[in-house]
């Protein structure tokens, strides 16, 4: 997974047996309009969690649960993995130009911490819209200096979940009204090194 610099790290949530997954793409496609739920909540008075920074969290289930656009498999597959501990990665920063933060969730797998499905929510007038998703696993979205970063290991197959034959990274960036693609990188690992290691990067393209 490639290390953004994500611009306000919000709550991540991590679960025992749940490290940082693969990650992904596809096109981000035009923005979605659908309104799929207000500001997530405690469930005593319906506000935005306030943290000490003053960040303005959101209910990360409650918003995938509630978006029409997130497929019923990614849906049905969310549950804690121990306890009240849900596999959801979630950042918040500047990637689509809106006065307030955006919001990036990750859904990972319970047992080996695969990015399922990945999503970008903008808020607009208190609800927060679906304006992009990629549900072709493995994923992973992360902010990087206000851009849209998905990256997504490319597996032979023969390939370990650990040892992936590459890696994708595209960049997208906001236009106003959608994601476009900027830029794309694609990096081919050699065979494994010391005696069965891990893999060293061999070859990288970029368009």
């Amino acid at each position: 997974m490639s290390a953004g610099t994500v611009v306000l790290v919000g709550t991540v949530l991590f679960v025992v047996g749940c490290s940082d997954g693969g990650t992904g793409l596809r096109d981000g496609g035009p923005a979605r309009t659908d309104q799929v739920a207000k500001t997530a909540s405690p469930p005593a008075d319906g506000l935005p969690t306030p943290s000490p920074s003053g960040l303005k969290k959101v209910d990360p289930v409650a918003l995938i649960k509630a978006d029409p656009k997130v497929s019923a498999a990614v849906k049905r597959d969310l549950k804690p993995c121990t306890g009240k501990e849900y596999p959801i990665d979630v950042s918040y920063g500047k990637v689509t130009g809106s006065p307030v933060n955006d919001v990036v969730v990750n859904v990972l797998s319970c047992a080996d911490a695969v990015g399922l499905g990945s999503y970008v929510y903008r808020e607009d007038g208190g609800k927060y819209e679906n304006v992009f998703s990629d549900e072709q696993p493995p994923v992973y979205a992360e902010i990087d200096r206000g851009d849209l970063v998905v990256t997504k290991p490319v597996y032979g197959k023969s390939d370990a979940l650990a040892y992936p034959s590459g890696e994708d990274v595209i960049t997208f960036r906001w236009n106003g009204e959608k994601f476009l693609e900027h830029d794309r990188v694609h990096t081919e690992y050699s065979n494994v090194v010391d005696g069965g290691g891990q893999p060293a990067p061999a070859v990288t393209t970029k368009n």
